[in-house]
């Protein structure tokens, strides 16, 4: 096995620009120069550093709340679990439990952050936070989704039939789906 230096100098950023924006990204070019004197141009979207939740709300023991919405990059209605960005002065529970109240009408009374995950790091600089939702009890607030959100309570021993299914394939919803196997087998 292949020795990891955890001391590896990154490469210096020698400029960077924006050079492509749009209402909802800014795509960054950088001019890098890496430890052995090679350069090299990359792109990237630029984040803005806030953070974003996933949360895993959990009914009961047994039953897991899933949300239905429509995803715009595939045209289509997506099954997965709430999501959204963290708002300034916000910690990620307390995201998490906001966004859980503006698109599944509920508010736990336990969180736990399980695992941050990144999405496409090659290209982007944003972090999620994935929360397991316990002890949930009715609670709305409003959100800033187009139209209402359908809210499915799927049972957690049918996690295969809900991997199975063509509408649940975006990777941080099945990455956090065996988050919360994992850390519910443990508790």
């Amino acid at each position: 096995m292949r020795k990891i230096d955890p001391n590896k100098a990154l490469p210096q950023i020698h400029s960077r620009k924006i050079v492509a924006q749009s209402n909802l990204f800014r795509v960054e070019s950088l001019d890098l120069e890496f430890s052995n004197g090679e350069t090299r141009q990359f792109e990237r979207m630029a984040g803005g550093n806030r953070g974003a939740v996933m949360i895993v709300p959990m009914l009961d023991a047994d039953t897991m709340v899933l949300i239905r919405e429509y995803a715009a990059g595939t045209h289509s209605y997506q099954l997965g679990f709430p999501k959204g960005l963290i708002d300034p002065g916000e910690t990620a529970l307390e995201a998490a439990n906001r966004e859980l109240q503006e698109e599944a009408g509920f508010a736990a009374r336990e969180l736990t952050e399980l695992h941050q995950v990144s999405m496409a790091p090659t290209f982007f600089n944003a972090s999620m936070t994935i929360v397991m939702a316990r002890d949930l009890y009715p609670k709305t607030l409003e959100g800033d989704e187009p139209e209402p959100l359908e809210v499915i309570k799927w049972p957690i021993a049918e996690s295969d039939a809900l991997l199975a299914r063509e509408d649940f394939v975006e990777a941080r919803c099945i990455a956090a789906l065996f988050l919360a196997q994992k850390w519910l087998k443990e508790q």
